[in-house]
């Protein structure tokens, strides 16, 4: 009895069937990307932002799903005729799990604040383990089913795949649209949980209902199992395990690419990788929907097959490579949003080569879903390879063009190599291989050009102007910094101050970090959580007062640059402050004891994505226990209604100076006298900050005292300080920000 059957005899004996498994496969792809994002977002706030941790709980997440695919393989042998059943089960177990996910990291991450990053890792993954594996086991399990009733393993894995991934990214979309405003974590978490649980029962019910001939149908008709590499395999098994590798590196490689570049264009707003990653699984999805209707006609294919795989291989790594430049180029004429048809579009090739691959390397027997877990075991380590290696070992070294171009070029090796199996005459295997040379030469040539001004385009987008350059731009793991020839800085997109440390021509409002002796008798010791540019700290360092600085910063870059700009570059040897790299939340968690007497926070807008991370009650909260009696939270609010709600609630003293909001579990008094003699005996670098030798210095120097003077006056004063009895009536209506409903970054 033939395994591959025609499209009249493909359809289930119950013609209800097939529309039930889409539906129940695409609702249990919603719930999973909800979990990952939020879950990622849980564990970023216990164990820190900065790039290993991210790395480390995308690891975690992919290296589960492997281990789960591998045992879905095995359960899908095992199960004979009730693979819908089990698959039920396992909707009803992430369910469970997923109702009490919060909670358990939370309790978890209390217990674990001091653990270093190798002990993060394994907590990450012990923490995600079991829900990850779960669901890694669902598609080879259905893929098993459905190749019963099919006989066509690439037919089956791409719409099991489309149906699946197209589900997760209209979960992208909405939770970046609505849910995640509308509902916060946990009640983000709680729709999710029920939807897996309706999809269990879902399956469950179609199990029972399913007649005894369609379950002997789709393990008895296939029987018995046919050997690895005959039915005229194209590829070996352990080849295309290779090859599933290789594309699961190249495309999550791309990814974290294209997360940054759509990031930076986006200002770094919390949508901006919720919309990335929707557009890559919708291409990921529409690619699997390609490669159902491609291997439909595999028999008629048989000759050239692995020869279309390979040039669609160095077709779509070509267009990955070309994606950034020119999303570049199209925002400049418009927004964001017709770019994301790019990302679909290369993403969709990427997608239809696992389907593809599986189609030709596995035969479609009862043993097809054992196999095909091999293949996405494969997928998914190379998968997880991408995000480390691309992640913590090559933006080390290489910025956005050198890893498009070191991508392009393994992409051609890989087309080039599926060609070797081709069976091509020498000489058009001859003529192949140089014509490969001479496109990745191209690439390679083609770098400065494609690249060169890919930022300035990103970051001005309609302004931008072919002569605009950046003086500097510093690409490292935890981000990209620019700066123009002003001494403007942007982070990831974002305006993030200015090299400039003088009162005088004060340019950047460096008059909020000379504050300190005018609230506080004896700052001595000083927390900076952010240190950008260097140019508060330079300013608080300088402080007679103050005797030492500790400034945590999250990114490296911005160190990279402060020593090559002379008026902040002295703070890197000054014995009075020491800079850690690290996340502030975190560094702060693990030191429960450490007291200050001033804590700033320079931090940007309320929407860039993590900032609640910084702006909500419940570190707040931690930075009221780090604070000596008298000590000061001083931070930027950006002039936001809900920031400085939220804090005005949190502490019982509280103050609004120009768009930093004052903080404290003392009252807050200014001392006019104590401020006036420090300014007047301030020096930076033996350079007095106020020559009272010049009248434009005296005068600056009455402009800035005079500030204390809107204390009395009534009313609202935008550039002056503001009660927190004005602060609490004027914010009346506003939200107060909490880690749960993540703050103002999915407001719209």
């Amino acid at each position: 009895m033939t395994s591959i059957r025609s499209d009249a005899d493909e359809a289930p004996v119950e013609p209800w069937l097939l529309p039930s498994l889409c539906a129940i496969f695409f609702v249990s792809g919603v719930p999973a990307l909800i979990y990952q994002l939020i879950w990622q977002r849980s564990l970023f706030t216990i164990y820190g932002v900065n790039i290993e941790s991210i790395t480390i709980v995308v690891a975690a997440f992919m290296l589960g799903l492997g281990i789960g695919s591998s045992i879905g393989g095995v359960v899908s042998k095992r199960a004979q005729r009730s693979h819908l059943l089990v698959f039920g089960l396992i909707e009803l177990c992430i369910g469970a799990f997923g109702f009490a996910s919060l909670g358990l990291f939370s309790w978890v991450g209390e217990l674990t604040l001091g653990a270093s990053m190798l002990e993060t890792g394994l907590l990450t993954f012990g923490l995600v383990l079991f829900p990850t594996v779960l669901m890694g086991a669902t598609l080879p399990i259905l893929v098993a089913f459905l190749v019963g009733l099919s006989g066509n393993v690439g037919r089956s894995v791409g719409l099991l795949y489309f149906v699946n991934t197209l589900g997760s990214a209209v979960s992208c979309f909405i939770a970046a649209r609505w849910l995640f405003g509308l509902l916060g974590k946990q009640g983000a978490v709680t729709l999710a949980a029920s939807l897996n649980i309706a999809v269990g029962v879902g399956a469950i019910v179609s199990h029972w209902r399913i007649a005894d001939s369609t379950r002997a149908r789709a393990f008895e008709v296939v029987a018995p199992a046919v050997p690895a590499g005959s039915r005229g395999s194209q590829i070996p098994l352990v080849a295309a395990i290779a090859l599933a590798a290789m594309v699961g590196f190249i495309s999550l490689s791309y990814e974290i690419l294209w997360a940054r570049i759509y990031s930076f264009a986006m200002a770094g707003r919390a949508h901006a990788f919720a919309y990335l990653l929707g557009s890559f699984l919708a291409g990921i999805a529409l690619g699997s929907l390609f490669a159902r209707r491609f291997c439909r006609d595999f028999d008629e294919r048989r000759g050239n097959y692995i020869r279309i795989l390979a040039v669609f291989l160095i077709g779509v790594n070509v267009l990955g490579y070309f994606l950034a430049p020119m999303a570049a180029e199209i925002v400049r004429y418009t927004d964001y949003r017709p770019t994301l048809l790019l990302v679909i579009l290369a993403s969709g090739g990427l997608g239809a080569m696992f389907p593809l691959i599986s189609h030709a390397a596995i035969p479609p027997d009862r043993n097809a879903g054992a196999r095909l877990s091999y293949l996405y075991l494969g997928n998914i380590v190379g998968s997880t390879a991408g995000s480390l290696i691309t992640g913590l070992v090559l933006m080390r070294i290489w910025g956005v063009a050198e890893i498009s171009t070191f991508l392009a070029l393994c992409g051609l090796g890989t087309g080039l190599t599926l060609l070797f199996f081709a069976g091509l005459p020498r000489p058009s295997l001859v003529l192949a291989t140089l014509a490969i040379f001479v496109l990745g030469a191209g690439t390679a040539r083609l770098e400065s050009f494609a690249f060169g001004t890919i930022y300035e385009k990103l970051l001005f987008q309609s302004e931008y102007r072919s002569d605009l350059r950046f003086a500097q731009v510093v690409e490292s793991r935890s981000g990209v910094v620019t700066v123009e020839h002003d001494g403007t800085a942007y982070g990831g997109g974002t305006y993030d101050g200015k090299f400039s440390t003088s009162l005088v021509d004060d340019r950047n409002g460096i008059v909020r970090a000379f504050i300190l002796s005018a609230l506080h008798p004896a700052p001595r010791d000083v927390l900076m959580i952010g240190l950008a540019t260097g140019s508060w700290a330079q300013v608080v360092a300088h402080n007679p007062d103050v005797e030492r600085v500790v400034a945590v910063e999250i990114n490296q870059g911005y160190l990279d640059l402060i020593g090559t700009y002379p008026i902040v570059s002295s703070l890197l040897e000054n014995p009075k402050v020491e800079v850690i790299v690290d996340d502030g939340r975190r560094w702060l968690a693990q030191r429960p004891d450490a007291k200050f007497d001033i804590i700033l926070m320079n931090n940007t807008y309320p929407w860039r994505s993590q900032n609640t991370n910084l702006l909500s009650v419940e570190f707040l909260e931690n930075l009221r226990g780090h604070l000596k009696p008298g000590g000061i939270l001083q931070y930027n609010t950006t002039y936001s209604e809900d920031v400085l709600k939220t804090g005005v609630t949190v502490f019982p003293y509280a103050q609004r100076f120009k768009n930093n909001l004052l903080l404290s579990n003392s009252p807050i008094e200014w001392n006019r006298p104590r401020w006036q003699r420090t300014l007047s005996t301030y020096e930076i670098d033996g350079v007095p900050v106020v020559d009272l030798r010049d009248a434009a210095h005296r005068a600056r120097l009455n402009e800035v005292l005079g500030i204390l003077d809107t204390l009395e006056e009534p009313g609202y004063n935008r550039a002056g300080i503001e009660t927190r009895e004005s602060l609490l009536a004027r914010t009346a209506d506003a939200r107060v920000i909490t880690d749960d409903n993540m703050g103002t970054e999915w407001k719209r």
